[in-house]
C-alpha cells in the first residue's frame, strides 16, 4: 500500500548506548524518508557517541567503539539532519517512547531547537500492540508473513527501520474493512485510515508534555475544584507536575508559589526537552501578568 502523505514520512531507528534519555548517546540512525509522491529517500549513519560502548551493547548491535572512532559525532551531523527532517512526520517502532525523545536530546545538546510538536508522530509498535500486543519480529511475521531473521540482521537500525517501514504500510495493508471482512472479522474499531493525521492521533499512548513524563496534561480546575469548560463544553486542558512534592498540582501555580522549583530542575539532572517545555510554560505564564 502506497502511503497517503500529504508532507514527508521520515521512518527512523536509533541505536545507542542505553535507554537514559539524560546520559546515553546515538551511536547509529538510519531512515527512510518518504515523499508525498512515492519517492523514497534513504539514510544511514554511524555516530561517534563520545563515550565508551559497554560490551552487552556491542553484543547486542553489533557495533564497537573501533566501529565509531572515526564516525562524525552528532553535534557534526545534527544541522544536516534538522535540515532533512524540518517539515516532516515522523514514524518508528516503539519510537513516541524512547527514539523520539532521545532525538530530540540529541538535537538540543547541538544547540539545535528541532520543534517535534509540529510533527505527527506514528508509532508502529502502538498500532500493533493495540491491535494484536507484539513486538517488532513479532509484528513482522504476523503482517508480512515472514520471519524477520530471515530477512534482517537483529538489532542493526537500518535493518530495523526496514522491518518498520514494510510492518506500518503492512498494517495499512491489514486494518481496511475489506480485508477485516475478508477474514470474517467485524471491522468496527478494526480499521486504519491511510491518514498520517489519524495515525498519529492513534499512536498517542499517554498525555505527557515533555517527552519523559515529568509533566502532564490535565483538566483545569476552578477553586471549587470544578472542572472548566470552554465554549464548546469540553474540558480546559492544563500542564500538571507529575513527580516530585509537587505532583498533581499545576504548573502555573508551582510557578507562581514556589519559585524555587524552577531553578531546581533547571539545574538538576533533568532531560533538556522537560527543561526546555518548562521554560516555555514560564515565558507563558510571565506574558498573562
Amino acid at each position: 500500500m502506497k502511503l497517503n502523505l500529504n508532507k514527508p514520512l521520515v521512518v527512523f531507528d536509533l541505536e545507542t548506548t542505553g535507554l537514559d534519555l539524560v546520559k546515553d548517546r546515538i551511536i547509529q540512525i538510519s531512515y527512510i524518508k518518504v515523499y508525498p509522491d512515492g519517492r523514497e529517500e534513504r539514510g544511514n549513519h554511524l555516530v561517534n557517541p563520545e563515550m565508551h560502548i559497554l560490551p552487552v551493547i556491542t553484543q547486542l548491535t553489533g557495533i564497537s567503539d573501533e566501529d565509531v572512532k572515526d564516525q562524525p559525532t552528532f553535534k557534526q551531523l545534527a544541522k544536516t539532519l534538522s535540515d532533512k527532517f524540518t517539515g516532516c512526520d515522523f514514524a518508528g517502532f516503539n519510537s513516541n517512547y524512547f527514539d523520539v525523545p532521545l532525538l530530540a536530546e540529541e538535537f538540543l545538546r547541538a544547540g539545535i531547537d528541532f520543534d517535534f510538536s509540529k510533527s505527527r508522530l506514528i508509532d508502529a509498535c502502538t498500532i500493533f500492540k493495540k491491535m494484536e500486543r507484539r513486538n517488532l519480529a513479532s509484528a513482522y511475521k504476523f503482517y508480512c508473513g515472514r520471519k524477520m531473521e530471515d530477512d534482517f540482521e537483529a538489532h542493526r537500525a537500518d535493518q530495523d527501520t526496514e522491518a518498520t517501514y514494510r510492518v506500518l504500510m503492512a498494517e495499512l495493508d491489514h486494518y481496511t474493512e475489506a480485508k477485516q471482512r475478508s477474514l470474517g472479522e467485524d471491522p468496527e474499531g478494526r480499521t486504519l485510515e491511510n491518514d498520517m493525521q489519524c495515525l498519529a492521533e492513534f499512536s498517542k499512548a499517554n498525555n505527557n508534555v515533555d517527552f519523559a513524563g515529568r509533566i502532564v496534561w490535565g483538566e483545569a480546575k476552578d477553586a471549587q475544584g470544578n472542572t472548566i469548560l470552554d465554549a464548546e463544553g469540553k474540558p480546559v486542558m492544563t500542564e500538571y507536575f507529575n513527580f516530585g512534592k509537587h505532583k498533581g498540582k499545576t504548573v502555573a501555580d508551582v510557578l507562581r508559589f514556589d519559585s524555587g522549583y524552577y531553578a531546581w530542575i533547571l539545574s538538576g539532572d533533568f532531560t533538556y526537552n522537560t527543561k526546555q517545555v518548562l521554560t516555555r510554560i514560564r515565558l507563558r505564564e510571565a506574558q498573562k501578568k
